[in-house]
């Protein structure tokens, strides 16, 4: 073989080789400068944290973050201690505002209630709570039962219907996590996640109703628009519509009772006295007349 060719090979492999080493550093001073400028420290969990738990100084630490800093991380671990979990975090997952409660709200069940909404405590049983498997995290609806005022209502019996749908379950008990095996659990009173409108229907129905809990797929975000139903269409097999009120007829207004006639009041005798003049004599004569009174000549002749 030609030794020039073979030196210009030679020549050409030592500048690919050195232009590649030159490219690896470029390339390893690049990586190495973004990872110092994105990889921070942040506020991690040291260990799983539950839902409603009170974060101390052993739950977290801080730890070296790789990529992007996620939003809402912390940095300093004074920021999150003494504050609640209000979303379950994993043992080296950051801790974000969101997923922790306020400072001063504390923890529990309480710091689980987001803005504006309220917690109400609903009584049940095996059949109310759906046989115990009503746990946290689960969506209901809630059917109310009995007899509602008015005329006609009776006349179909007790009825029932949807009050309110798509309804999240806080706590069941005392419990206000999930379990994670799913075993049913008999607890006698459930924490409903509701508005407060929603929450002034509920307490009115739970004290004048009986309440049904209906279990629904959590990713079934439909509202359904029901009739609801009553006794007397379970056996007739009538529309299921809630009974139309009763038309009542106007009463009229009792005429007065005609007053009782008055009795004529009694004639007025009138003395009348004749003189009579015969010659020289004179002589006088009285008579007596009966005379009606009448109010509107009785001034005059007085």
């Amino acid at each position: 073989m030609n030794k020039r060719l073979i030196s210009v090979l030679v020549f050409a492999l030592v500048v690919s080789a050195a232009a590649s080493l030159v490219v690896y550093r470029l390339i390893m001073s690049q990586m190495t400068s973004s990872a110092k400028v994105s990889g921070a420290k942040v506020v991690v969990a040291a260990h799983n944290l539950q839902n409603g738990a009170l974060i101390k100084d052993i739950d977290v630490k801080i730890a070296d973050w790789g990529g992007p800093v996620p939003t809402g991380a912390f940095t300093k671990t004074e920021d999150v201690v003494g504050r609640g979990v209000i979303e379950p975090i994993y043992d080296g997952e950051p801790l974000l505002e969101s997923r922790v409660a306020q400072k001063g709200a504390g923890a529990g069940m309480a710091a689980t209630i987001p803005s504006g909404m309220r917690a109400v405590a609903v009584r049940v049983n095996d059949v109310v709570g759906v046989a115990g498997f009503v746990t946290p995290g689960m969506r209901v609806d809630i059917l109310i039962a009995g007899n509602p005022p008015g005329p006609g209502a009776q006349a179909v019996g007790t009825q029932t219907k949807t009050l309110l749908q798509n309804v999240e379950v806080l706590s069941a008990g005392q419990n206000i996590q999930k379990d994670a095996e799913g075993k049913p659990v008999s607890v006698p009173v459930v924490n409903l996640l509701v508005t407060p409108d929603d929450a002034e229907i509920l307490s009115l129905a739970s004290n004048e109703t009986r309440i049904q809990l209906v279990l629904r797929n959590p990713t079934d975000k439909e509202t359904v628009t029901t009739r609801g139903t009553a006794v007397a269409y379970l056996f007739n097999g009538r529309d299921m519509k809630p009974p139309a009120p009763a038309k009542t007829r106007p009463v009229a207004a009792p005429r007065p009772a005609p007053l009782p006639p008055q009795a004529a009041p009694a004639p007025e005798r009138v003395n009348i006295t004749v003189e009579v003049i015969h010659g020289s004599k004179k002589s006088e004569t009285k008579f007596q007349e009966d005379k009606e009174k009448d109010p509107k000549n009785e001034g005059k002749q007085r």
